[in-house]
């Protein structure tokens, strides 16, 4: 794990189009609406309150979208607990990326530096397949992705990315966000919305 200071500070926020003519949002702005209209928030998740600013990020994206309670408290715990899985075990930089289809935030993911998710994608594939999930087949630092995989109702995933702040590879561990409805997306219906896939 790396100080905080150990890497060249990256700007808070980015706006940049992506390989998949994703477009990036920034707060003050709106990006151009490509045909599919997807759009991606990024925020950088600092060293040292990355949890703290995923949460954040997360309850105001949900708030604006018209959604309260249970359905936010438990975004704020997996993205919470996924930014502090990231900075226990993974390098900088530390992304949030919410992605918007249609105007609704639909799929949320949590960036960092590592670009080897093969761990996590087994401890998912191992938790859809057992009809009680057993914490202990997660080892020790397995309760992150065990509420990321409850809360989330199964659509959860993890998988190669390119960060947008280096444009090095890195991987994504991600997860449906819930809607009013509440119901999330099949993973199948999502349109594949991993930028820059490594």
């Amino acid at each position: 794990m790396l100080p905080a200071d150990s890497t060249p500070q990256a700007p808070e926020d980015h706006t940049a189009d992506s390989p998949n003519r994703e477009h990036l949002e920034r707060e003050d702005a709106t990006a151009a609406t490509d045909t599919r209209d997807i759009h991606v928030l990024v925020r950088i998740l600092p060293y040292g309150s990355a949890a703290r600013r995923a949460r954040t990020v997360i309850r105001e994206v949900l708030q604006q979208a018209g959604l309260a309670g249970d359905a936010v408290t438990d975004a704020e715990i997996i993205v919470g607990e996924l930014a502090a899985n990231a900075e226990r075990h993974a390098r900088q930089p530390y992304e949030l990326r919410v992605f918007h289809i249609d105007g609704i935030p639909t799929w949320c993911e949590v960036v960092d530096g590592d670009p080897e998710p093969g761990k996590i994608r087994d401890a998912f594939q191992r938790l859809s397949t057992l009809p009680e999930p057993d914490l202990s087949l997660l080892a020790e630092n397995g309760r992150g992705l065990l509420l990321t995989y409850e809360l989330s109702q199964g659509h959860c995933q993890a998988y190669r990315t390119t960060t947008i702040t280096t444009a090095t590879p890195g991987k994504a561990v991600a997860f449906a966000l819930p809607t009013r409805s509440g119901h999330r997306p099949p993973l199948s219906s999502l349109p594949d919305l991993r930028p820059g896939l490594a």
